[in-house]
């Protein structure tokens, strides 16, 4: 079957004898994703849950260099109201929702660069695995100076504890490969990042021989245990940080190639 895409082509969506492949594409970009990228991604979540012949799905970046980096940071210079910053926050928990609540097993492979919307994104998959040049972190601090949603702290501290989660913030280093491996972060590393795709696709076809249902109820559970998040709970600190003057600081040093100056307001 041909790949079925965005007009831009930044997102293929494929599908092959019950598996669906997903591939973020614009390694020009180290695969930053635009917010027609997030919609896209949430349509396909939507198509893959409802089509009963796909038993798994398989998310990866273009390149080999980056799954994805992240949001492109240039739509952030149109932020000017709270209502932009809750909008934002809001868009990226529906549509990772979408990814996380979707029927099937979820397997991100990833090879470069996996930072911020992008760790995001590989971390609500069921199963991640890496090529061994695979970089993560949420260097938010020495960036723009945003914060997670509460979802996605939720989210992260489930996966890898709160200790270590906010030893990644709080230093904003990237985590290579054989750590994230150490730390559960992903379950298995590829040496060669050539087989990463070969490697995914069978872990895929293994999953997918499996029966659906028991995979099915597996994940919703472990989603299940984990603290409900309360609408709103979380806002107040969003505006904090997206309305201060260090967030506009932090986009304009980065789409400036300088440093920040982050003053604390």
């Amino acid at each position: 079957m041909m790949p079925t895409t965005t007009p831009s082509d930044e997102i293929l969506y494929e599908r092959r004898d019950g598996v669906a492949f997903v591939t973020f594409n614009r390694p020009q970009a180290r695969n930053a994703f635009t917010f027609a990228m997030y919609e896209r991604l949430a349509e396909i979540c939507a198509e893959v849950h409802e089509d009963r012949s796909i038993r798994a799905m398989v998310l990866t970046g273009a390149g080999g260099k980056a799954f994805a980096a992240g949001t492109d940071i240039s739509q952030f210079r149109a932020f000017d109201s709270p209502e932009d910053a809750l909008g934002y926050e809001g868009r990226i928990d529906r549509v990772l929702n979408a990814l996380e609540t979707c029927r099937v097993p979820t397997i991100a492979a990833i090879a470069g660069a996996c930072t911020g919307g992008g760790a995001g994104i590989a971390g609500c998959c069921d199963l991640r695995i890496a090529a061994d040049n695979a970089r993560f972190g949420l260097p938010i601090a020495r960036t723009l100076g945003n914060c997670l949603s509460m979802s996605n702290y939720s989210r992260f501290a489930a996966l890898i504890g709160p200790a270590r989660l906010k030893e990644m913030i709080f230093t904003a280093r990237l985590v290579e490969a054989p750590e994230a491996l150490e730390i559960g972060l992903v379950s298995e590393v590829v040496a060669d990042p050539a087989a990463l795709m070969s490697r995914a696709e069978e872990l895929a076809r293994t999953v997918a021989s499996h029966a659906p249902l028991t995979l099915q109820a597996c994940k919703e559970a472990l989603r299940r245990l984990r603290p409900t998040i309360p609408p709103g709970q979380g806002d107040d600190l969003i505006l904090m940080c997206y309305m201060s003057q260090d967030f506009r600081e932090g986009i304009d040093a980065f789409l400036n190639k300088r440093p920040p100056n982050f003053e604390g307001k």
